[in-house]
């Protein structure tokens, strides 16, 4: 796995953390998507990935995917 990869996985779970109570797995996908980070294409695949990881299931955070998401947070505030 790419180094970028790792990093647009993290973001991703990042939003996925930090997203609000009303917002879809599409919304933060879209969302992500529209900061030019990834295209549309590329964000389906993260998502695929996360899910067949088991950071996401049932349209949430895994307890692997809130810790993931936890530790990016801490590394991107260094």
């Amino acid at each position: 796995m790419s180094k970028k990869l790792d990093i647009l996985k993290a973001v991703t779970l990042l939003g996925i953390l930090k997203r609000e109570p009303e917002e879809t797995l599409k919304d933060i996908q879209f969302m992500l998507v529209n900061t030019g980070m990834y295209d549309l294409k590329e964000a389906k695949q993260i998502f695929k990935e996360l899910k067949s990881e088991q950071y996401i299931s049932n349209e949430q955070l895994t307890l692997k995917g809130i810790t993931a998401a936890k530790n990016a947070e801490k590394d991107f505030q260094l």
